[in-house]
């Protein structure tokens, strides 16, 4: 995903980051320098797992996924609501995040253990 592309998302529907991030997300982005590097990468987690499920994201709002890291920096998912059930029902055991990014892209690979 480009980063410019969904930095010009944000700025121009200015209540996405509500729509899409919970508060933790948002407040994490916004402390780093380019935040909108910091949502384009969790909102291509967040489509990722939603691909990795094979539900697409019509089954839950993308604010019921979030990224979350352990105490060592290693990015999760963290599920509530619909996701959490639709994961549940699909018996998704674990789940692996990694996410990366240049100057220009973002990427992110979700794995599930059913």
């Amino acid at each position: 995903m480009e980063i410019d592309r969904f930095r010009k998302a944000l700025e121009r529907r200015s209540r996405l980051k509500e729509k899409l991030f919970t508060v933790d997300e948002v407040a994490y982005c916004e402390s780093r320098a380019d935040p909108a590097q910091h949502f384009a990468v969790r909102f291509c987690a967040k489509e990722a797992f939603s691909k990795a499920l094979g539900t697409g994201v019509s089954k839950f709002s993308m604010s019921e996924v979030e990224v979350v890291r352990d105490e060592r920096g290693k990015p999760g998912i963290a599920l509530s609501g619909r996701a959490k059930g639709v994961a549940e029902a699909l018996a998704a055991k674990g789940m692996d995040l990694s996410m990366s990014h240049s100057d220009l892209f973002v990427i992110a690979v979700v794995v599930i253990e059913t």
